[in-house]
């Protein structure tokens, strides 16, 4: 071994530097990804299917034996060689077991055999200081860094493939995996399963993916995230992730607090022109927000064979009468569930009911899609000739315009407002409140009228909730409905201030469940002081969070509103969303 190490050792410093990385590539590959079951004679999935059965079919031996020996009243400690050899069959599959499918167990046993770069003898063996730095190096190369990723090319009429971005000296193990995920018959999504690695199988699945495509992704990250986090919950087939910068606006005094304000987003003045509204409303003494409603819907829709007969339901839901038993029957699918009313309305033969309930802290869709199951379950006994259609018949309604959320709420319904001072429009703000005032009527009211919009009478609001959404892990989707917005502006005090406020009917927000979990959604929930479930007021966290975007809502409008009142629009994205040239080419 040690010569071996010696060989390898000179080899390395008589390499010229590109050489170098790609043995450095080569060792560290050798050494991080010697796993414990590299040392089983048969794959992982065969040997844990080996001990399972080997487990419980030991476990009904001995307890079938000792049965017959108290029937027969045989002392027990009496075994015969079968029973010896089932009982340390229990044992070393009991051992297995009890680490994590002997993975844990095996790995102590093999760690001080397979930690080659740690002793100290192998350093005193290395020829020069070079070799040790390009082992030290060779642990923080990212994925794809220092190998060639170059786009697919054709030599003798065959298409070249980009090079792996996982090193190119792989086990035999990993290479027979790739070109099985590769030729389809080792389905994709079934790696981490295999493998018990979600980081290898993503590194694996991202190399297959490279040769199936022909296409590089050497732009996409690897390295430097927890794919057990989002295992069976966030993502799917994950083969890296995406980078979005998280801005901070504020502070937003909101109900006489500062909350630092994440928003996550790509397009250059966002964050600017949200911090400056932020400090128009903290100068003004800060905003108030008030909180209307808190109920998270879900409507299912159902057929019977006659309109009479869904009418006959429908007023068997509406009725207060019944109330109280369906809310019981409701409720038993979660502690915080909590029934709050059923609408219903007819189209035909089909009926959709629309039930409202509050959710605790959680955005609430899975949550209230149980009870409302249990729900369909107990009518089916009285209605036996109902036909459930779906459990979700686009009345809730999730994730698209709707009037429906625009006139009833859907999550939280929040009002956000402020007064803003005269001198400060006109020194923060740049332009004056008749201005301000104008602009709000007609584009806001009168333009979004004209254009026929469905809760959009705002200048931006989704921009602001979709940033928040990204940076906290809410549903990113559901900024559809979320930034319904009315944006009011009016002269107060004689015309010297101006009153702004958001009305917002509809943010669906959580701080438990879904990506908030995750370490950087998190990191942003805490610094906004809602992380995780209100223990003490279950749903307090959420309804926070639910005032703090429509507080960051307010700030952007005001922004907005104001550069295009100035002028300022085009002139602060030239500024921020495009390079020095383009900014000199177009004031040339």
């Amino acid at each position: 071994m040690d010569s071996r190490r010696r060989s390898t050792s000179k080899a390395t410093a008589a390499a010229p530097p590109h050489m170098k990385m790609g043995v450095g590539l080569h060792q560290h590959h050798n050494d991080k990804e010697l796993k414990a079951s590299d040392a089983l004679p048969l794959p992982l999935y065969l040997t844990n299917a080996v001990f399972f059965t080997l487990f419980f079919s030991v476990v009904y031996f001995l307890l079938t034996r000792w049965r017959e020996k108290i029937r027969n009243s045989t002392p027990l400690h009496v075994l015969n060689l079968s029973e010896i050899v089932a009982i340390f069959a229990f044992i070393a599959s009991f051992i297995y077991l009890l680490g994590f499918f002997g993975i844990d167990f095996v790995q102590s046993l093999l760690r001080p055999s397979t930690d080659l770069w740690a002793n100290e003898d192998e350093i005193d063996d290395a020829q020069n200081t070079d070799e040790m730095i390009l082992k030290e190096d060779s642990r923080k190369v990212p994925c794809g860094a220092g190998l060639d990723c170059s786009p697919p090319q054709i030599v003798n009429k065959e298409i070249i493939s980009p090079p792996s971005l996982i090193p190119t000296v792989l086990s035999e193990e990993d290479e027979e995996l790739i070109k099985s995920v590769v030729k389809g018959s080792t389905p994709s999504y079934t790696l981490e399963s295999k493998l018990g690695d979600c980081k290898k199988a993503a590194a694996i699945r991202r190399e297959a993916l490279q040769r199936i495509s022909g296409k590089s992704l050497s732009g996409l990250p690897l390295e430097g995230f927890d794919y057990e986090s989002i295992l069976g919950q966030c993502c799917e087939m994950p083969v890296g992730y995406v980078q979005i910068p998280v801005g901070i606006a504020g502070p937003l005094l909101l109900d006489g607090i500062e909350y630092s304000v994440p928003m996550a987003t790509t397009e250059g003045c966002l964050v600017a022109s949200t911090n400056r509204g932020c400090k128009a409303i903290h100068l003004s003494g800060g905003a108030a927000s008030v909180l209307l409603k808190d109920g998270m819907t879900r409507a299912p829709v159902v057929r019977f064979p006659s309109a009479k007969r869904a009418a006959q339901l429908k007023f068997f839901l509406e009725n207060p009468n019944n109330f109280e038993n369906l809310s019981m029957i409701f409720n038993k699918s979660s502690r915080f569930a909590r029934l709050q009313n059923i609408k219903c309305t007819m189209a035909g033969k089909n009926l959709y009911m629309r039930f409202t309930c509050s959710t605790g802290d959680a955005m609430g869709m899975n949550m209230i899609s149980k009870g409302v199951q249990n729900v369909l379950d107990y009518l089916q006994n009285d209605f036996s000739d109902m036909d459930v259609i779906g459990i979700s018949g686009n009345f809730c309604s999730d994730k698209k315009a709707a009037a429906v959320n625009w006139i009833e709420g859907r999550g939280k319904s929040v009002v956000c407002e402020c007064v803003i001072k005269g001198e400060v429009v006109k020194k923060v703000l740049k332009t004056n409140v008749a201005a301000l005032v104008e602009l709000n009527m007609l584009k806001n009211l009168t333009g979004s009228a004209m254009a026929g919009a469905l809760g959009g009478f705002n200048a931006h609001a989704s921009n602001i909730v979709a940033a928040v959404y990204i940076a906290t892990g809410q549903d990113p989707a559901q900024n559809v409905e979320s930034s319904h917005c009315i944006t009011m502006m009016e002269a107060v005090n004689d015309g010297q201030d101006l009153h702004v406020s958001v009305t917002m009917p509809s943010i669906e927000v959580g701080t438990v469940g879904g990506g908030t979990q995750l370490a950087s959604q998190s990191a942003c929930l805490n610094l906004l002081g809602v992380k995780g479930a209100n223990r003490e007021s279950a749903g307090s966290n959420a309804r926070l969070l639910a005032t703090i975007v429509a507080g960051s809502v307010l700030a952007g409008e005001l922004s907005l509103m104001s550069a295009l009142a100035a002028g300022q629009l085009v002139r602060s994205h030239m500024k921020y969303n495009r390079s020095s040239k383009d900014v000199s080419k177009v004031s040339s």
